[in-house]
């Protein structure tokens, strides 16, 4: 049986969908890369135990238009382990100083970096989607698609998703069946781009390294197809040589 494809529209004000090889500045592609479309759908309805999603298409529906932008980015991230301590009281919780003086954090060293940023603004997407079920879990398709679309629906999510980064939310509803906006009329080779950051290819966990795969993406009528993690198409560690 053909998994479902469920179809989200998404907007916001702002979004950075980070190119990997600017190491020091942001710049932005002109549309979601495929892992940050499943981080999307992630933040809705998620059992990474039981399946995984598979972006297929995104649909540009706005020009894409960019913004300079400054932003401060802390240097350091709390550990998973730190925060479930925290969360059940067996340690408090001790901040990540962004700024402050000798005094306060021991160091002239600043805890955070000043990045400059080409993002985007006022996006709007029209990202499809399949659920792909670990072994083990094919005959809970049915019930796991039921689910996605009732929380879609009543616009319940996990958190609250977001366009590249953090502090630039996403908005989000079902597409509807009625009439659509249409894709921009735009095409352009946008050479490699990120595919995603995790190994795909079985359930992951807290543990795991990152493994970067990139795929050749072509915007053809506003539309980006994705095509499937398995496929030959997508440069994975031990294939790429980029």
């Amino acid at each position: 049986m053909e998994p479902t494809t469920h179809v989200l529209e998404v907007w916001g004000h702002f979004a950075c969908f980070s190119r990997p090889e600017l190491k020091v500045e942001r710049w932005s592609y002109i549309c979601p890369t495929p892992s940050a479309v499943r981080g999307i759908f992630d933040a809705v309805y998620l059992k990474p135990s039981e399946f995984r999603w598979q972006p297929t298409r995104v649909e540009v529906l706005s020009p894409p238009s960019y913004i300079a932008l400054r932003r401060n980015e802390v240097k350091d991230v709390a550990s998973v382990e730190a925060v479930a301590r925290w969360m059940i009281g067996e340690a408090d919780p001790e901040p990540l100083w962004a700024d402050g003086d000798r005094d306060l954090l021991g160091t002239d060293e600043k805890g955070r970096t000043q990045r400059q940023t080409m993002a985007l603004k006022n996006v709007h997407y029209r990202l499809h989607a399949q659920i792909r079920s670990w072994p083990g879990f094919e005959s809970q398709m049915e019930g796991l698609d039921a689910q996605f679309r009732r929380r879609a629906e009543r616009g319940k999510c996990i958190y609250q998703p977001y366009l590249g980064v953090r502090e630039f939310p996403a908005f989000f509803a079902p597409a509807g069946a009625g009439t659509r906006t249409r894709p921009v009329k735009m095409s352009q080779d946008l050479g490699l781009m990120l595919y995603d950051v995790f190994d795909l290819s079985r359930p992951g966990s807290r543990y795991d390294q990152p493994s970067i795969s990139l795929f050749h993406a072509k915007l053809e009528e506003g539309v980006v197809r994705v095509p499937d993690y398995a496929s030959a198409d997508v440069l994975k560690p031990e294939e790429s040589t980029v």
